[in-house]
């Protein structure tokens, strides 16, 4: 199966510094795949390039032709005095039929919050809101900026969950990037480690086993390690269970 995009040796200069370099990444439809990385790494500039907002310096960044993506930001920033309701949010500034804005707030699990004020959402339930107006671009890439910040561990883990259910769903291939080590290392196909160049990557429990990956969040992350086997074990006897 061919990929959504496929970066090759792509380099990225902002005000003449090199913030990426040789950037091989690739992601295929239904993969999940995150980007972790300390601050100032690059994260946010790849996924800009890859949105198109900004070129690359050299080498290449090819898109499937056509390839319809939905971009859920990492925050949102709204102004209180002003009245917009979810549902008129939603068709904001592309037109969506009420329908169509129902169906995308039902596959979030938003759709009880349609009539809301945006301004009085919860942190966790605005996310599920950008999340359906992503969807609404019908997207064969799902690209996601840090977009469980200022959640709770449970808010977090249920918003994954959630991701991966979409996923299921609609069969599109995930971009995310994520600060939060014990998530990812449960909920992701592919893991790649970035500082201003692609470090590592692979499988989950493949990365954080890796020295790059220990040199740049600590030996701290082998906690992340561990929750990620216990649930990949959980779910293996549970679907070995089910099979007998």
């Amino acid at each position: 199966m061919s990929p959504l995009f496929q970066a090759k040796g792509m380099s990225v200069r902002l005000d003449g510094q090199v913030v990426l370099a040789s950037v091989n990444l690739s992601v295929s439809p239904g993969e999940i795949v995150t980007i972790v990385g300390p601050n100032g790494s690059g994260k946010s500039t790849l996924l800009r390039a890859i949105i198109g907002a900004i070129q690359p310096d050299s080498g290449s960044l090819d898109l499937r032709p056509g390839l319809r993506i939905g971009y859920v930001p990492q925050k949102l920033h709204i102004d209180p005095t002003l009245p917009v309701t979810v549902i008129r949010f939603l068709s904001l500034p592309k037109a969506a039929s009420r329908s169509e804005a129902l169906r995308v707030l039902g596959l979030t699990g938003a759709q009880s919050v349609a009539a809301r004020q945006l301004s009085e959402l919860s942190g966790g339930q605005l996310q599920r809101v950008l999340l359906a107006r992503a969807l609404l671009a019908e997207p064969e890439l799902l690209i996601l900026d840090e977009a469980t910040q200022g959640l709770d561990q449970p808010g977090s883990a249920s918003f994954y969950q959630l991701i991966s259910d979409i996923r299921d769903d609609i069969g599109c291939g995930i971009l995310m990037v994520s600060h939060e080590l014990h998530v990812v290392m449960a909920s992701s196909d592919r893991v790649i480690c970035l500082n201003g160049h692609i470090c590592c990557e692979g499988h989950p429990a493949h990365v954080a086993s890796a020295p790059e990956y220990r040199a740049l969040f600590g030996t701290g992350t082998g906690g992340a390690l561990a929750l990620y086997r216990h649930e990949h074990d959980h779910n293996h006897d549970h679907h070995h269970e089910i099979a007998e």
